[in-house]
């Protein structure tokens, strides 16, 4: 197959060329110049009953075989967070079994994976500080005892409890304390999660970072890491510049990490103004994108390692605008175009999601996910990922 056909918004369809996409290899060693991790999602039994609401079946096989693929490119694995359809179909069993298997998979491949601490496993809504505390705590132990890296995420339960700023520091500090093993801390914007209005206790960033800051100044020895998703450049700039030495800013910006990742080692990239003093000039990766196009964000880091900053920017660049459709409004339901696309990639038999997410979003819009990843080379197998859309449109009385 050498084209294939694409739907607009008003059901009329064109034909355009299949892009060749050879050329991208696997690293020979560890990648060196920037840390990424692939935020990965999870593939359920296509027999299973995904539908919303119904517990996740997941098909283990293919899950960690994804999982074994990105460690293959020289990424880690971020596990159990949002892309992985936390709070979004992924239920508190199949969240704890999901990091025991990831963490063992790690183990043999060899390779790097921090996993998502929360609260999630508390069924009651409403729950006071203490718990919250307690809630975090029990996550973070286990993850511990699986060897895993703790991400820790933003809490629904600490965003409803907490009345100040002040409660989110000294729920942070509590848990920070019981650590054993450095955590990255995550702040999730609220164009992915809407429940988290005004964590940190401000709705405006500026009041928030300062939370963040202190809480990650006081406990510098055990915090590995802050992963932004955001979706605003200057704010994690800002941040990462304050950031004390030994932290890294892990960027979760899905819609500019091109300039951010890039940062003065690659100055033609688009970022934000930066302080040229600051010993941070870039940022590394926690990204549910790279997921969706890892060869690619592998290829363009060994570019970055090689010293090669224009073949860096050819290479990630196009990606951008792929992953803007992605994420686009509603936000939340990004989650959809990363398994939509490894199912074009053969990284699982059927598209299909947990609590039926693969609804969500509407054929013109994975149209337009399928013409930007054919832009970006971001198809591994560009003629099955072709024959699978078109069989996928033809289902839908679609003529292709």
């Amino acid at each position: 197959m050498t084209d294939f056909t694409l739907l607009g918004d008003d059901g009329a369809t064109r034909r355009v060329a299949l892009v060749d996409t050879s050329g991208y290899t696997r690293p020979a060693g560890p990648l060196r110049s920037r840390v990424a991790y692939a935020a990965a999602h999870v593939v359920p039994h296509a027999h299973a009953d995904n539908t919303p609401g119904q517990p996740a079946d997941i098909d283990w096989d293919a899950t960690l075989d994804f999982r074994r693929n990105v460690y293959s490119w020289g990424l880690g694995v971020a596990d159990a967070m949002d892309t992985a359809q936390r709070n979004m179909g992924l239920d508190a069993a199949a969240t704890r079994e999901l990091i025991s298997r990831s963490a063992d998979v790690a183990r043999e491949e060899g390779g790097a994976v921090v996993v998502g601490v929360n609260t999630d496993h508390v069924e009651e809504e409403h729950i006071a500080l203490d718990r919250v505390i307690d809630a975090y705590t029990e996550q973070l132990h286990f993850t511990e005892e699986q060897g895993a890296g703790p991400v820790l995420m933003a809490s629904r339960h600490l965003a409803r409890a907490a009345e100040s700023a002040e409660d989110y520091r000294r729920v942070y500090r509590a848990v920070l304390a019981q650590a054993t093993t450095p955590v990255v801390l995550h702040w999730l914007g609220t164009a992915f999660d809407p429940q988290l209005r005004g964590y940190f206790g401000a709705d405006d960033w500026q009041s928030a970072a300062e939370v963040l800051l202190d809480v990650i100044g006081e406990h510098a020895d055990k915090v590995a890491g802050v992963k932004m998703s955001l979706l605003d450049a200057a704010s994690e700039v800002s941040v990462r510049e304050r950031l004390p030495e030994g932290v890294r800013m892990f960027t979760g910006d899905d819609f500019n990490y091109v300039g951010l990742i890039g940062g003065a080692d690659v100055p033609a990239a688009p970022q934000p103004e930066r302080d040229a003093s600051s010993p941070r000039q870039h940022s590394d990766a926690l990204l549910g994108a790279f997921a969706a196009l890892t060869p690619v964000a592998s290829a363009a880091i060994q570019a970055l390692d090689a010293g090669d900053p224009e073949r860096y920017l050819d290479v990630l660049g196009p990606t951008e605008a792929l992953s803007r459709q992605v994420f686009a409004a509603p936000t939340f339901y990004y989650k959809t175009g990363v398994a939509f696309l490894a199912w074009l990639n053969g990284h699982q038999k059927a598209f299909q999601m947990v609590g039926g997410l693969h609804s969500a979003r509407s054929l013109p819009h994975l149209s337009r996910i399928v013409e930007l990843a054919n832009d970006a080379k971001a198809f591994e197998r560009p003629e099955i990922a072709a024959e699978r859309w078109t069989a996928l449109l033809r289902l839908n009385g679609v003529d292709a």
